[in-house]
C-alpha cells in the first residue's frame, strides 16, 4: 500500500476499528449485569476512546462518522437472540476474537507500508496495543473462571469515606412549600410537592427496569415537564441521566449512542434511532401511561463522587464530548446565583436556551429548584419572536440569554418589550458578549447584562462581568489564578469550583489537558485588567500568527464590527492562500451587504498588514451550534468553497 489515497484510506479504516471497538464495549458493559464485568468492558471502551483520540490528533482530523457497514455488522453482532452475546463467557469470548482480528488488520497493513512512514509507525503501534489487550482481556477470563463471583475490577467510583452518601435530586427539590410553583410551561403548572411525587414514580419506573447506579439513560425530549421529570427521576433512582438534543443529526445520534452505551432510552419514538439501540427507547406516550401508574419510591444515596448527569461540550472544536458531573454538584449549584446573581425565591427565571445545553439546565433549572423560585419552560425552538413573546406572556423577572439572541432582539425591534414585561435582570453566556452589543441593549431598555463566563465542565458561572469596567471578576466561592504566569499577555487560567465536572468520557487526552491539579484549566485566553479582573481574549486557537506575528481574531472581530455600521455580526477565521501561508478570512451578516463591503475595504485597509483580512465574506447568518456558539470550522470549510 502506498501514496495518499492509500494512507487516508488506512487512516479512515483504523477509526471503523476503533469506532467499532468501543461500541462493542459500550454495549457490553449495557447489557452485561455482573458490576465487576461492566467496569472491566468501561475500561476497555475508554482504551479504545484514547486510540480514537490519538488518531483525530496525530491526523488533524474529526472523528469520522461510522460507515453503514460497521453499523450493520455491530447491529447484527447484538441482534436477538442467536447472535447477541447472551452471558458474561460469551462476552468475553466476542472481545477476545474482535482484539486479535483488530491486532491481525493492523499488523498485516502494517506490513503494506513503506518503512519508516508515519502510517507504519501509528499502525505497529496500534496492533501492539490491540494484541495487547486481547491477552489482558485473556488473562481477566480465566480468572472470570476460576471464580466467577469474584469481580473482575474494582468500581471506579471510590466511596468517598468520612462522606454522607447523597443524593443530587434529593438535594434539589429538598425544602420550600409543597404548594410553591416550582415550574410552569404555557398554561400549566407544576407545584413543588407534584414534581417531587412524579420524579420518585419515575424513579419507581427505572428500578422496575431493572436501571440502577452506573446506568445511563438518555432524555431526548422537548423542553417541558416530562424533561424535568425523567432527568430527576433517574438521578433519584441513583442512575445517571444524560440529555440529548432533540433535534441531534443523525450522524451526531450515531456518534453518541456508540459512545454511550445507553441502558434506556427516553425520546417520542424509536423511528430515527438505530438497530440496536431503537429496542432500548421507551416512547414518551407509553411511559407517561406508565409513569401516572407507579408507586414512588425514596432517593437512593449515593456516594458524592458518584456519576449523576452527563452533559455534551458544545462540539465547536470536534465532536462533542460527554462531560461527567458527580451527585455533589446539588451541593454548591444555586451559589453562584443567589449570591453573585441575586436571585431570590420570588424570583420567576427563564432561559431562551434548550434544557440540554448546560447553561440553562444549572444556572436556571437546577439553581431555580434549590432556590425556591419558580422556573419557566418553553418547548419551542428558541428565535427573536418566540422568546419575546414567552417573555410577554409569562413575565419572568430573570432573563437568561446569549449574545446572538440579544442581538436578534435589538435588531427585531423587540428589546424594549423585555424591560416592559417585568424583567429585572438579564444574564449571557455561552459565548462573549461584545462591549457593544451590551451599550446597545441598555440604551434600548434601560437594563445592562450581566455576562457570564462558564463552561460545560464547571456547570455554573464561574466568573462574573457585571459591565462596571472591572471584567470578569470569580464569582463567589471560586477560585481564579492564571495557569501559566506571562506578565501582559493573554493566558489560560486555573479554576477552581466545588461544581467541576469528573471529567470526560474516555476521553483521557483531553482530559488530562484542561483537568489539572483539582482545577479546570480551560482553552480559553483572558488579560488580567488594571482593576484586578480579567478581560476575555478568545480561544488559544484564536490566537494565531500572520507574517510572523500575532493576531487576536476575537479582538479583529470585535474592531471591524464596531467600526462599521450595519454589520450585525462578524466572525475572523484562519486559512490557508493558495501558497499554504496562514491569512484571514473575515465573515459577516448585514442589512446593506453592499454599504457594508465598501466600509469594510476601507477599515481592513487601513490595519496594519499582520492585522488585514485578505477576504471578505457575506452571510445571511453565521454558523452556531445548538447552543448558540460559533462554528470556525465550518466557517473555514466554507471559505474554501468560495474561494
Amino acid at each position: 500500500m502506498g501514496g495518499p489515497v492509500a494512507a487516508s484510506e488506512a487512516i479512515r479504516t483504523a477509526f471503523e476499528i476503533e469506532l467499532g471497538g468501543r461500541a462493542f464495549y459500550q454495549r457490553a458493559a449495557a447489557d452485561c449485569r455482573d458490576a465487576g464485568l461492566r467496569a472491566l468492558f468501561g475500561r476497555f471502551a475508554l482504551m479504545e476512546g484514547e486510540h480514537i483520540e490519538t488518531l483525530s490528533r496525530r491526523y488533524k482530523l474529526d472523528v469520522p462518522a461510522s460507515s453503514p457497514a460497521l453499523r450493520d455488522e455491530l447491529a447484527a453482532l447484538f441482534a436477538a437472540p442467536a447472535g447477541r452475546p447472551q452471558d458474561a463467557e460469551q462476552f468475553f469470548r466476542a472481545a477476545i476474537a474482535m482484539e486479535m482480528r483488530a491486532a491481525a488488520f493492523f499488523a498485516e497493513r502494517a506490513q503494506d507500508l513503506a518503512d519508516g512512514s508515519e502510517e507504519k509507525q501509528l499502525f505497529d503501534e496500534l496492533a501492539a496495543e490491540e494484541s495487547e489487550h486481547a491477552q489482558t482481556l485473556g488473562a481477566e477470563f480465566e480468572r472470570w473462571r476460576a471464580n466467577p463471583a469474584a469481580a473482575a475490577i474494582d468500581s471506579p467510583v471510590r466511596a468517598d469515606v468520612g462522606t454522607a452518601p447523597i443524593n443530587a435530586a434529593a438535594l434539589l427539590l429538598a425544602g420550600h412549600d409543597a404548594q410553591r410553583i416550582a415550574l410552569v410551561c404555557g398554561a400549566a403548572t407544576l407545584t413543588r410537592g407534584e414534581l417531587r411525587d412524579q420524579v420518585a414514580r419515575c424513579a419507581a419506573l427505572w428500578r422496575a427496569r431493572g436501571i440502577g447506579p452506573g446506568d445511563r439513560v438518555a432524555i431526548r425530549l422537548d423542553d417541558g415537564f416530562d424533561w424535568a421529570v425523567a432527568l430527576l427521576g433517574t438521578i433519584w433512582a441513583g442512575a445517571v441521566a444524560v440529555p440529548v438534543n432533540p433535534r441531534i443529526p443523525a450522524a451526531e445520534w450515531d456518534y453518541v449512542l456508540d459512545e454511550a452505551g445507553f441502558s434506556l432510552i427516553l425520546a417520542e419514538s424509536a423511528e430515527d434511532t438505530p438497530e440496536p439501540w431503537c429496542r432500548r427507547v421507551w416512547p414518551l406516550a407509553d411511559w407517561l401511561q406508565a409513569l401516572h401508574g407507579a408507586a414512588p419510591i425514596e432517593a437512593r444515596p449515593m456516594p458524592t463522587e458518584a456519576p449523576a448527569l452527563w452533559c455534551h461540550s458544545s462540539g465547536t472544536s470536534g465532536k462533542p464530548k460527554a462531560v461527567l458531573h458527580a451527585q455533589r454538584f446539588a451541593l454548591h449549584v444555586d451559589t453562584v446565583s443567589r449570591d453573585g446573581l441575586g436571585l431570590r425565591a420570588d424570583d420567576r427565571l427563564y432561559a431562551s436556551s434548550k434544557l440540554f445545553f448546560v447553561y440553562p439546565q444549572a444556572n436556571s433549572l437546577f439553581a431555580g429548584l434549590k432556590l425556591g423560585a419558580t422556573v419557566i419552560l418553553d418547548p419551542a425552538w428558541p428565535s427573536a419572536a418566540g422568546v419575546a413573546q414567552c417573555v410577554a406572556a409569562m413575565r419572568p423577572s430573570v432573563l437568561f440569554s446569549v449574545p446572538s439572541l440579544y442581538r436578534n432582539l435589538l435588531h427585531e425591534g423587540r428589546a424594549a418589550g423585555i424591560a416592559a414585561s417585568g424583567v429585572r435582570l438579564c444574564v449571557s453566556a455561552g459565548e462573549s458578549l461584545p462591549a457593544r452589543l451590551r451599550e446597545a441593549w441598555r440604551l434600548a431598555t434601560g437594563l445592562s447584562i450581566v455576562s457570564g463566563y462558564g463552561a460545560s465542565e464547571t456547570m455554573v458561572l464561574v466568573m462574573l462581568d457585571k459591565g462596571d469596567g472591572r471584567g470578569f471578576l470569580p464569582s463567589p466561592g471560586m477560585q481564579v489564578a492564571p495557569l501559566d504566569a506571562a506578565a501582559g499577555a493573554p493566558m489560560r487560567l486555573a479554576i477552581r469550583t466545588p461544581t467541576r465536572a469528573l471529567g470526560y468520557l474516555d476521553r483521557p487526552q483531553a482530559q488530562a489537558e484542561v483537568f489539572r491539579d483539582g482545577a479546570f484549566c480551560p482553552a480559553d485566553l483572558f488579560v488580567a485588567s488594571d482593576s484586578g479582573g480579567w478581560k476575555f481574549a478568545g480561544r488559544e486557537d484564536s490566537l494565531v500568527k500572520i507574517g510572523a506575528r500575532w493576531v487576536d481574531l476575537a479582538e479583529l472581530e470585535e474592531r471591524l464590527g464596531a467600526q462599521v455600521a450595519g454589520v450585525r455580526e462578524a466572525a475572523a477565521v484562519c486559512v490557508g492562500d493558495d501558497d499554504g501561508v496562514d491569512a484571514v478570512a473575515f465573515f459577516y451578516v448585514a442589512d446593506d451587504e453592499a454599504a457594508v463591503a465598501a466600509a469594510l475595504h476601507a477599515r481592513a485597509a487601513a490595519l496594519p498588514p499582520h492585522q488585514r483580512p485578505r477576504w471578505l465574506h457575506a452571510l445571511s447568518a453565521l454558523p452556531r451550534t445548538a447552543t448558540g456558539k460559533l462554528l470556525r470550522r465550518q466557517l473555514q470549510a466554507l471559505h474554501r468553497e468560495r474561494h
